[in-house]
């Protein structure tokens, strides 16, 4: 899995560990091993320019997602992976058509926004950052969270990585 993080923002972002925790997730929901995504970690303006411009938002916000492609009608088995009964879809591995790029799409996440949220949600800035990361990858993937039953499963996943990944973060095993 290629996972691109480009610090933009003005911070000392540890890009190596936030890229870890994108092939952790990605890998977690079983996604093809050429399977890309592009994070880009900007600055407040930035942000702000991005939600105006594509969300139609007014000021900074702390994450937005930007799909490559829409995916594909598919289903999610009870582990939360991303299948398909198509054959086409499960070669690609994320919805779309075989012998496409298996592109994800990209991620914009403002560390400065996460900063000044993470104290009003308990959490220090660094998990504030990575919960905004796996939000960011779990709407790449075609989750929301609009409808009470979409909002409880896209949380309970996105609190389940989390987990997982806190466990095993200070082991080998998060490549």
């Amino acid at each position: 899995m290629n996972v691109d993080v480009l610090d933009e923002s003005g911070t000392d972002a540890d890009v190596e560990r936030l890229a870890r925790l994108c092939r952790f997730v990605m890998r977690r929901m079983r996604l093809h091993p050429a399977t890309e995504l592009c994070v880009r970690l900007v600055d407040e303006d930035t942000i702000a320019a991005l939600n105006q411009q594509w969300m139609g938002g007014g000021g900074p916000t702390d994450v937005l997602s930007f799909p490559m492609d829409e995916l594909r009608p598919g289903t999610v088995d009870r582990d939360d992976a991303v299948v398909s009964t198509s054959p086409d879809v499960a070669a690609a591995g994320t919805g779309r058509d075989e012998g496409t790029n298996p592109d994800l799409g990209d991620i914009a996440l403002c560390p400065q926004v996460a900063e000044r949220q993470a104290p009003a949600a308990g959490h220090d800035p660094q998990d504030e950052v990575d919960l905004l990361l796996v939000h960011g990858v779990l709407h790449l993937l075609g989750f929301d969270h609009a409808e009470p039953d979409d909002h409880a499963h896209m949380f309970g996943l996105q609190a389940r990585l989390l987990g997982e990944w806190q466990q095993v973060r200070a082991g080998a095993d998060i490549e």
